[in-house]
């Protein structure tokens, strides 16, 4: 795996940089638009990189820092986002803006990723907020009106409007009001 690089950028062409190590190998990396911004062309660079390896092409992902890089990894870890969506993700919001999206639970700023719509920003706070879980906030959380029925029904048997909230961010998105109760009864039952 090639964990970093450092070398000269001798190409930009849209958001991929030509880097030149000092062995004489060039590699074709995708920058973020700050690495692009901050390094212009004959400048050394040191990037944090990840290697994607599909069927067709060898892919490398460069990054700014070390935060960025396991911002990056983290993302990967989400269900349905990919190396590119990623790395669009990690290219438009700093670190600080990721973290913050995640624990105040604020899926609009995930939506200004081009390309990224609400039900996969969602899924990336839902995800992340448990590896953080320090100072999520559950309250925050935008719901259907379905999971809002289910949460209201949970209250009402019993649950904490923080637990009902919490088994209904678990429950698979296409079972029916009814089945969302019965299962997330049955979980809390175990």
């Amino acid at each position: 795996m090639i964990g970093k690089l450092k070398g000269k950028l001798t190409e930009v062409e849209g958001n991929v940089g030509l880097l030149e190590t000092k062995g004489g190998v060039y590699y074709s990396v995708f920058l973020t638009p700050k690495l692009i911004v901050d390094h212009s062309v004959e400048n050394e660079i040191e990037v944090y990189t990840y290697l994607q390896v599909r069927d067709d092409a060898l892919v490398l992902f460069g990054f700014e820092n070390k935060a960025k890089y396991d911002f990056f990894r983290l993302l990967l870890g989400v269900q349905g986002v990919g190396p590119k969506t990623a790395f669009s993700v990690v290219s438009f919001l700093s670190e600080d803006e990721l973290y913050e999206a995640v624990r105040k639970n604020l899926p609009d700023d995930f939506t200004k990723v081009p390309g990224l719509g609400k039900k996969t920003a969602m899924k990336i706070i839902l995800e992340l907020s448990t590896k953080f879980k320090s100072g999520f906030d559950m309250k925050n959380m935008v719901l259907s009106d379905e999971d809002k029925t289910v949460v209201e029904a949970l209250i009402s048997l019993g649950f904490k409007s923080h637990d009902a909230k919490q088994a209904v961010s678990k429950l698979p998105k296409s079972l029916s009001v009814e089945d969302k109760i019965k299962s997330a009864l049955k979980k809390t039952a175990q």
